[in-house]
């Protein structure tokens, strides 16, 4: 994926969950049973075309044993329209073997190698929907196909970090060869995230398959997509932490063979992560709802207007036209946020980049398990929620958001905040939060409101070691008027 600004280029390169949970190390204290990954997930890519997916990458297997890796699948794109490089996964691979031991140090989980090895696979070396029909498999697209076909009934997530093209040969193979009901019912376990239009496949995916999971911010115009907010620095977001000073200081150097594979920024910081940073299990993300935000952003489900016609060429743009979209997508949705200066700002990118801090700390964490001991390093916090996840209360009613019980495998100290989520519930309002919402248990009273409304409560807990940690926990509050 490759991002067409200098602009981005420039001033990044100036600037200086329980869900799934588990922490485990080499004393006997901790528990050292490696869970079953709730997720599953299978990533094609246009490695080659630009620095950024190997970036991508290296984060991707950071945090390979909170996910069920299906499979690594080297694509094209419009950046990269006639050759795959399944040979630059293989280059990371390597490198992620000789720390994968340090790796288990900390948590438990991390596949290995030859498992991962296996799975890579390329799929064909032609643009978007020339390699879409008869005879145009592909090793990439028969394994799309096999997953699919796994009895397993958990969805099968399809992180999309150039053209879907081998995606939709797969599906085009399955529909030729299968019955309309198989057919469906295989479309229906795919949950598909895809970084904009990068080839003329995932219109055609769209359209031809319209029960399928998708989102995406379609068209070619990377500009006003919610996957930037990872890495351009809009007013009012933490560019600090996407600098190269902070890269080569946490990232690459002195980090052991994966950091020093990470590449210096030539388009943009890791364009393509915000395809799997929904699927991370830290408490705060629903994958299934995206439209309840999370580090990978906020989307919400409906017809998109089509994008007005080209009359000269714009910056950050690679011309891709997906046309009058036919159903509702899971596409671009606006948050409101208060930025590092203090400001409100409102966009689809903010989506992502309220999170910035949080998950790029947490990736530098993950860098140091790979030389260091367990002592040596930071481990997240364990976010504990003694209030239920979801509340029914009346207008004027008092409740509590209590934390208490949370701690921290490192014996951190800890701090707490109850933020309220507007936008990922139906009360547009602001709920009282008092004078100290940093509070380890927090009264609320509900507002009034006229109908039945929902209220998001996002607990964040991090703990005060090097570099701070985040975990979450979300609370959802119906609020119904007073009878």
């Amino acid at each position: 994926m490759r991002i067409l600004a200098i602009g981005i280029l420039l001033f990044v390169g100036s600037a200086s969950g329980l869900c799934g949970q588990t922490v485990s190390a080499v004393d006997s204290t901790r528990s050292t049973v490696t869970p079953r990954a709730e997720r599953r997930v299978l990533v094609t890519t246009d490695i080659g075309a630009d620095p950024d997916d190997t970036m991508s990458l290296i984060r991707f297997l950071s945090y390979s044993n909170k996910l069920d890796v299906e499979g690594l699948i080297a694509t094209t794109s419009v950046h990269q329209k006639d050759r795959v490089s399944p040979e630059m996964i293989a280059d990371v691979l390597e490198a992620y073997k000789k720390v994968r031991p340090n790796l288990l140090l900390h948590e438990s989980g991390y596949p290995a190698y030859a498992d991962l090895s296996a799975k890579v696979k390329a799929g064909l070396s032609v643009y978007g929907m020339e390699g879409v029909g008869e005879g145009k498999d592909s090793p990439g697209s028969d394994l799309i196909v096999r997953v699919l076909e796994k009895a397993d009934d958990r969805p099968l997530w399809v992180s999309v970090w150039g053209g879907p093209s081998t995606l939709a040969q797969a599906l085009w193979k399955i529909q030729h060869t299968k019955s309309a009901e198989e057919t469906s019912r295989l479309v229906r376990k795919l949950r598909v995230y895809t970084i904009s239009d990068q080839d003329d496949s995932g219109p055609w995916l769209r359209k031809t398959f319209p029960q399928l999971f998708y989102i995406v911010s379609p068209g070619g115009n990377y500009m006003t997509s919610t996957w930037i907010g990872i890495t351009f620095p809009a007013p009012g977001s933490n560019a600090e932490v996407v600098s190269r000073a902070w890269l080569a200081k946490n990232i690459q150097q002195g980090h052991g063979p994966m950091g020093a594979l990470y590449p210096d920024i030539a388009y943009g910081m890791e364009g393509d992560t915000p395809t799997f940073l929904s699927l991370i299990p830290n408490g705060l993300s629903d994958p299934e709802h995206p439209d309840q935000g999370n580090w990978g952003g906020r989307y919400e489900l409906y017809v998109p207007k089509p994008q007005p016609p080209r009359t000269t060429a714009r910056v950050g743009d690679n011309g891709i036209d997906p046309g009058a979209e036919t159903r509702p997508i899971w596409t671009n949705a606006d948050d409101t946020v208060t930025g590092v200066d203090g400001k409100e700002y409102k966009s689809a990118q903010a989506t992502v980049w309220r999170w910035r801090e949080d998950f790029q700390n947490d990736f530098a964490a993950r860098m140091c398990w790979m030389t260091k001991s367990y002592k040596e390093c930071n481990h997240p916090p364990i976010a504990v929620l003694k209030t239920p996840e979801k509340l029914s209360v009346h207008e004027g009613e008092s409740f509590y958001l209590d934390a208490s019980g949370s701690s921290d495998p490192d014996g951190d100290s800890l701090s707490y905040l109850w933020v309220q989520y507007p936008e990922a519930g139906t009360y547009r309002g602001t709920a009282s939060l008092g004078f100290a919402p940093n509070l380890k248990r927090l009264k609320v009273t509900a507002p009034h409101v006229d109908k039945p409304e929902t209220l998001h409560f996002v607990l964040k807990v991090t703990d005060k070691g090097t570099p701070p940690l985040t975990r979450y926990r979300r609370v959802v509050v119906e609020v119904q008027p007073k009878p």
